[in-house]
């Protein structure tokens, strides 16, 4: 029997969310917010308790495991901003050399302050990580 996704996707009621935020984030949660719809033209949708997610896409790996997942988006988490860009950085370094202070996981980059970041940036990085996502799934808006 399958397992069944521990992340699903929800509704985002965008009051009730960032009430729920860290204070000290939440400023920083609605302007992330406002990127991720500007750049990608979607709206928001709760990945989780804590993420949200701006489309989605469904995965099936070479091993047989499948599942669906946001196509970007963000936490607002307490000690840093955990931005999802998908499925990875390994041709961006010249635009997180732009960034400004970060660090990167494997789909994550890691922001302890927005206002330390190149905005402009971050929204190159957002259509950078959808485009190359795409060309491995099909990316949908809801």
């Amino acid at each position: 029997m399958a397992k069944e996704a521990k992340t699903k996707s929800a509704p985002l009621d965008r009051e009730a969310w960032l009430a729920g935020v860290d204070p000290k984030r939440r400023e920083e949660a609605g302007r992330l917010l406002a990127i991720f719809g500007e750049v990608t033209g979607w709206e928001p949708r709760l990945w989780g308790p804590s993420m949200a997610g701006f489309g989605r896409y469904a995965y099936r790996y070479a091993s047989g495991h499948s599942g669906e997942s946001l196509a970007t988006g963000f936490s607002p988490r307490t000690a840093e901003l955990s931005i999802y860009i998908m499925p990875g950085y390994a041709d961006f370094g010249a635009l997180l050399a732009r960034l400004g202070p970060h660090r990167t996981g494997k789909s994550c980059l890691y922001i302890r302050r927005l206002a330390a970041v190149d905005e402009t940036v971050l929204r190159e990085l957002i259509r950078a990580g959808l485009e190359d996502l795409a060309r491995y799934w099909p990316v949908h808006p809801v």
